[in-house]
């Protein structure tokens, strides 16, 4: 049976991609350039037997996406740039309940409402930070509608292999942009559902005690088991706690529990990398305008590669590092100040051989802007 072809916008190839995966409940307010992903669901999920919901504001739709996964449901949420602050505060409360769940930021630019029509990716740091005290996060992006599709399959998957929130970063020129996309037969993809309990009724049931593969078991809120669920330490029944052991130990898991498991989750792209002398690492729209920069350099026989960062937290330093080794030079492409030249610079054995490429009027870096970089280094000798 031939797959599907539609010619969608980003933010519909992530409605797709979110249906695909199996989402089943939707909270969200509208806003710009994210308002077509509540807009489409507010259609299509109700006609898959699922529900959607428009709430009164960012924070109630966070609230209420950890509501509804904690009974059993794959949630996703939408926003942009302040929205996405409003959502911070449930963010932690999701990491530290451990509630898997999937928040979509199409950024636009910032600060406070900023730039709304136009394209940004000041929200990197954001995603990582946001939230106060120690923890941990994933963070995924794409620069074409077919990759929009398959990380937000992504998102839902490892949101519920690691019982945690997974934050879609994408742009504004990627949400609004139309492009084809091919969407997968049933079963094409693969899905992770969620890992529930096995342990019966009238069992003590532990919500926070790890299997030795590291995964917690769940059992749907209102269902067979009691249980509680807080935002404060907890033990593993989930009743508060601030014994130092346990306290300790459970802010352990949750940064190990991703931490350790980098390799896994890190997802990439090569583009004309072997034997690259200049390597431009890249991301969502700002690594269409590298790619093609870097495809016509080739064609004159310049060893330009490109490395397409598709999971941004955690950050892989090792694969860069490794994949930078040879480079004479790494240039960074981005919509802001160098929210990743920081992390890349961190993460190579030559700091000083890291450069930016960036825009950050609300247009979309073009390969000109790179190239006028790229001859300023050289022209320096590097």
């Amino acid at each position: 049976m031939a797959r599907k072809v539609r010619f969608v916008q980003g933010n519909e190839a992530c409605v797709e991609g979110a249906l695909y995966a199996g989402l089943s409940f939707y909270a969200g307010y509208p806003i710009t350039p994210s308002t077509e992903i509540a807009e489409l669901l507010a259609e299509r999920l109700p006609a898959r037997g699922g529900r959607f919901i428009q709430m009164e504001d960012e924070i109630a739709s966070m609230c209420a996406i950890i509501g509804a996964s904690l009974t059993g449901n794959k949630v996703m949420t939408a926003t942009s740039g302040p929205g996405f602050s409003l959502k911070q505060e449930a963010i932690g409360y999701a990491c530290m309940a451990e509630i898997p769940c999937v928040i979509v930021n199409v950024q636009r630019g910032g600060p406070s409402t900023g730039n709304p029509t136009h394209v940004g990716q000041g929200d990197i740091n954001q995603a990582r930070w946001g939230t106060h005290g120690d923890h941990n996060i994933i963070a995924l992006t794409a620069s074409n509608h077919q990759d929009v599709f398959a990380m937000t399959v992504e998102a839902f998957n490892m949101a519920e292999t690691y019982r945690t929130p997974v934050v879609l970063l994408f742009d504004e020129v990627i949400g609004h942009m139309r492009e084809k996309l091919l969407v997968p037969e049933p079963g094409e993809l693969p899905l992770v559902e969620r890992l529930r309990t096995s342990v019966p009724k009238d069992v003590d049931y532990h919500p926070y005690l790890p299997r030795e593969d590291g995964r917690l078991p769940m059992s749907d809120f209102g269902g067979e088991h009691r249980y509680n669920v807080t935002g404060l330490y907890h033990d593993m029944w989930g009743f508060p706690t601030s014994n130092p052991k346990m306290v300790s130990e459970l802010l352990r898991h949750l940064i190990d529990k991703i931490d350790n498991r980098v390799h896994e989750i890190t997802r990439h792209k090569e583009h004309f990398l072997e034997g690259a002398r200049y390597v431009l690492i890249s991301y969502g729209a700002s690594a269409r305008s590298a790619i093609h920069l870097a495809r016509e350099r080739r064609a004159r026989g310049e060893r330009i590669g490109v490395i397409e960062l598709q999971s941004l937290w955690p950050f892989p330093r090792e694969m860069i590092r490794e994949k930078c080794r040879e480079a004479k030079a790494v240039l960074v492409v981005e919509m802001n100040m160098g929210q990743m030249l920081a992390q890349v610079r961190a993460a190579v054995a030559d700091p000083e051989k890291v450069f930016l490429a960036n825009r950050v009027d609300g247009k979309l870096i073009a390969p000109a802007d790179i190239k006028q970089v790229l001859r300023v280094i050289q022209g320096r000798g590097v």
